[in-house]
């Protein structure tokens, strides 16, 4: 979103025209800025042979998974429902890799009868993997390298208290069960978190793969996760990617060497896809003034946004109604019945009922985390695209609510 003499505009179309088609509250999405980010990764990590697999449970509409496949992306899963999701997207199953954790062997089983790659992170579903299949199906070890990263605690995955990953430590335990049962162990992988902007964590991260890789000669590739940290605040400390991509593909081209062959480098960016390249477009419901702050309460909340509450992130806000109003303090909250607020001692353009504004840096873990908590309706998703609003999802209606329920006697 950008302002453009006095109208806040995504590729070129007025932010208050799309709201005025489709209503709010409204999730719009930059496509363009999408397949940017995309050719970003791509362009930092050129001599050698890369993959870069979509994370996802940022955001899985299928029309933003079918745009990052049009432009070259694989997927990553977490979930058997997101196999399904992206095999409906047009993801051929080698294009797929499923990292779930700790869920059930069945579900394990219904991905690997899928034909989608297996990424397994603890050792009793190693061992059961080996005990059904033996060399007859491959499988990848997500590893916890016992590296603390990330912008919060709750998103830092590869610490020692991490329920993520088989540590490093229970190596010898790895290759017992890999002997015992034949497996076919073709990748490696580890996630240390999300938003880390240190390139020393990704080096440290690649030193615990090319120390481990020696264990297992048959790999195919190397999957340094993702976690790539992108700009919430002006002057933010982000992942350097040019940087990031020279150090990592010289010491992996320096790896190769090593193992005696080429494999390929995966990575599994989230956020940095599609984080910036979303907005969550909110109307001002009432502007409330007390003793103490001025409160703006939007027709939203943390059932459509829940990082504010869950990871007290933080996001921009901007007025787009009113860009030249004078300036003003306000705590942004939301209409659930619980506190939800959004953004406190805000500096906002004047704010007036029915004034729309924008939460920036909403297009991860926005919409896919949202809920119907109240009973509201999650809103509707708009991807702009060759420089067209086009409506993605329908907003909910009160039949959405109802279809699962089963009315009883009583």
């Amino acid at each position: 979103m950008e302002l453009i003499k006095d109208v806040y505009t995504i590729q070129k179309i007025n932010v208050l025209d799309i709201c005025e088609q489709f209503g709010t509250p409204l999730y719009v999405y930059d496509g363009e800025r999408i397949v940017t980010q995309l050719n970003t990764l791509k362009s930092a990590f050129q001599g050698v042979d890369l993959k870069i697999k979509y994370a996802a449970k940022a955001l899985t509409n299928l029309s933003v998974l079918r745009l990052l496949k049009k432009h070259g992306s694989g997927i990553d899963v977490v979930s058997i429902q997101e196999v399904q999701l992206a095999i409906h997207a047009g993801f051929s199953c080698a294009e797929i890799m499923f990292t779930p954790n700790g869920v059930s062997f069945d579900e394990i089983v219904e991905a690997v009868d899928a034909g989608v790659s297996i990424n397994i992170d603890n050792l009793p579903t190693l061992q059961k993997f080996g005990a059904r299949y033996g060399k007859t199906k491959a499988c990848s070890l997500r590893l916890n390298p016992g590296i603390m990263a990330g912008g919060n605690y709750k998103i830092s995955t590869g610490h020692n208290q991490s329920k993520f990953g088989i540590s490093i430590q229970q190596l010898p335990q790895i290759i017992d069960i890999v002997k015992q049962f034949n497996i076919s162990i073709n990748g490696l992988h580890i996630h240390t978190g999300s938003e880390v902007s240190d390139l020393a964590i990704f080096l440290k991260v690649a030193d615990v793969l090319f120390s481990t890789a020696s264990q297992f000669p048959a790999l195919t590739f190397l999957d340094f996760g993702g976690g790539f940290k992108v700009s919430y605040k002006k002057d933010d400390a982000v992942t350097d990617i040019s940087a990031l991509g020279s150090a990592l593909t010289k010491a992996f081209t320096q790896f190769c060497e090593k193992y005696g062959r080429p494999i390929q480098l995966v990575i599994e960016p989230g956020k940095f896809l599609v984080s910036e390249a979303g907005v969550l477009l909110a109307k001002a419901n009432v502007v409330k003034e007390t003793p103490e702050l001025t409160f703006v309460h939007i027709n939203s909340g943390l059932n459509h946004l829940l990082r504010p509450m869950m990871y007290d992130a933080y996001h921009e806000i901007i007025n787009v109604t009113n860009p030249n109003g004078m300036q003003k303090l306000y705590n942004v909250v939301g209409y659930i019945c619980e506190t939800d607020t959004v953004g406190s001692d805000r500096k906002l353009n004047e704010v007036r009922e029915g004034d729309i504004l924008a939460i920036q840096n909403a297009g991860a873990y926005g919409f896919s985390m949202a809920s119907n908590y109240n009973s509201r309706l999650r809103p509707a998703e708009v991807l702009v695209i060759n420089g067209e609003a086009k409506l993605i999802r329908k907003q909910e209606n009160l039949d959405d609510l109802l279809k699962n329920q089963i009315e009883i006697v009583l």
